[in-house]
């Protein structure tokens, strides 16, 4: 009976940390959201942001993700936690642009059919049985390659590459959804315990395999103005 009960006390534990990276990331998306949407109906913002504002948040979103990664561990729950809410809030600056370029109707049809990949990618890499350790290293080999041929892109302006980028890069993140899927998988079954800054680091994870799969779909998907 003592046996079942730490069973089952376990299987609440776990349950408790999966829960706590899914929410943390809703709660993530749902801010950036908010915020892109406020900001692109803000003139006086948005001007500000084109006027050279816009590297500048670039640079403190790339050290707060630096950051978050590499200190999670080792700050409290409270500083990681706000760490990833101020990175997500940034973020909604930065994407606000999107409003301007592309319609609504298919951003928000963009953001649906970008739930429903990253649903089945997720779920995919929790079920599966199959061991994607290997494939997450091949896939950041990938990203590493698509960021430079992004780069080489800004000058080169070629359509070609331009949709080479998009398709493969919704791939690259399809992947490194259910790569990281699995990894909280590995993690929740070898630490049920795991502290508060884990679920933010996992959600910050699968936050940025969302975001990024949606601007690759958006700019296959999206209805420009």
């Amino acid at each position: 009976m003592n046996q079942d009960y730490s069973q089952s006390s376990t299987g609440v534990v776990s349950q408790s940390f999966i829960q706590r990276v899914y929410q943390w990331m809703a709660a993530g998306l749902a801010l950036t959201g908010f915020i892109a949407y406020w900001a692109a109906g803000n003139t006086g913002l948005m001007k500000g942001l084109a006027g050279g504002s816009f590297f500048i948040l670039f640079l403190v979103e790339l050290g707060l993700v630096i950051w978050l990664s590499s200190q999670a561990l080792k700050i409290s729950p409270v500083a990681a936690t706000i760490g990833f809410l101020v990175y997500a809030g940034i973020n909604g600056l930065t994407m606000s642009f999107i409003f301007l370029v592309y319609t609504s109707s298919s951003i928000a049809s963009t953001f649906f059919i970008t739930a429903g990949t990253f649903a089945g990618a997720s779920l995919y890499g929790w079920a599966t049985k199959k061991d994607l350790t290997s494939m997450g290293g091949l896939l950041m080999m990938a990203l590493i390659g698509l960021i430079i041929a992004s780069v080489v892109n800004i000058f080169m302006h070629s359509t070609a590459l331009y949709w080479i980028i998009s398709y493969a890069g919704v791939l690259i993140f399809v992947g490194l959804t259910a790569y990281d899927t699995q990894q909280l998988k590995a993690l929740n079954a070898s630490q049920p315990g795991a502290p508060d800054q884990l679920a933010i680091l996992g959600a910050l994870k699968l936050y940025l395999d969302f975001i990024n799969m949606f601007l690759m779909l958006l700019r296959i998907f999206g209805n420009r103005r």
